[in-house]
């Protein structure tokens, strides 16, 4: 089961959204709710969901501000307007899909399980990675200069606040034609091949007892212990204190 969190200022909607949308069915399950920017992000850090549904304009902070300043690896934004600009940020964010109020059910839930297979299909290129004694086996080099270029910021930058946007901003390049060769020529998306990087590099520092997670976490450049922990564990099959304990 993916986890969801709903972050939407109007009751009526979100507990139509909370209440009608068949979650068990679609593989989801709702871990917390929000009715403003300020609150989802609290929840969203809280709970590091796989999925967050938001509106755009939301007291506190608006939606899109709280899906930059969060790490939201899937999002779909439900919004009253069709401003180009607010969908232009949304696209930059990685953002799922867009849906228009008043939304179908149907339109809804399709957007649903469309991201729910793309999860799946995650999970599965996650799982085809080899390990070499534990480590994750990453291509070191291409075929193609610019994935190279990429895989050497990554190298060099992983313990920053970097990412897709960031690396392709580096190389005068539009962050939908580096996803694109990136995952056509290493076979993983840029933001699992720099998670598997930063775990890497975890691995070899939790060699170290006097070094707790929160610490490793910072030094390998995720923005919060508890979304380390979830990454790590989705790689691993353990929580980072679990590997320590196995270890020694």
């Amino acid at each position: 089961m993916f986890s969801v969190v709903i972050v939407e200022d109007e009751k009526l909607i979100r507990d139509e959204i909370e209440q009608s949308t068949p979650w068990h069915s679609l593989g989801l399950t709702v871990v917390g709710t929000a009715s403003d920017g300020i609150e989802g992000e609290a929840v969203i850090r809280r709970t590091n969901p796989d999925i967050v549904i938001t509106d755009i304009r939301l007291p506190g902070q608006d939606g899109l501000e709280m899906l930059e300043t969060c790490v939201i690896e899937h999002a779909i934004i439900l919004s009253g307007h069709s401003d180009f600009k607010y969908m232009r940020k949304a696209i930059k964010l990685g953002v799922f899909d867009y849906l228009l109020k008043p939304f179908d059910d149907e339109d809804f839930e399709a957007a649903l399980a469309s991201l729910v297979q793309k999860l799946h299909e995650e999970e599965a290129q996650i799982a085809a990675l080899g390990t070499n004694k534990g480590h994750i086996d990453l291509p070191l080099q291409v075929d193609n200069h610019i994935v190279n270029s990429a895989i050497q910021i990554i190298a060099k930058d992983y313990n920053k606040n970097m990412g897709l946007q960031e690396t392709a901003a580096m190389l005068n390049l539009s962050e939908s034609h580096l996803s694109r060769i990136f995952k056509e020529h290493t076979n993983i998306n840029f933001l699992q091949y720099l998670q598997a990087w930063r775990i890497n590099n975890a691995l070899e520092l939790l060699k170290d007892s006097r070094m707790n997670i929160g610490m490793i976490s910072t030094l390998c450049g995720f923005p919060t212990p508890g979304y380390f922990t979830k990454v790590f564990k989705r790689f691993k099959g353990v929580t980072p204190s679990q590997f320590r304990d196995n270890q020694g």
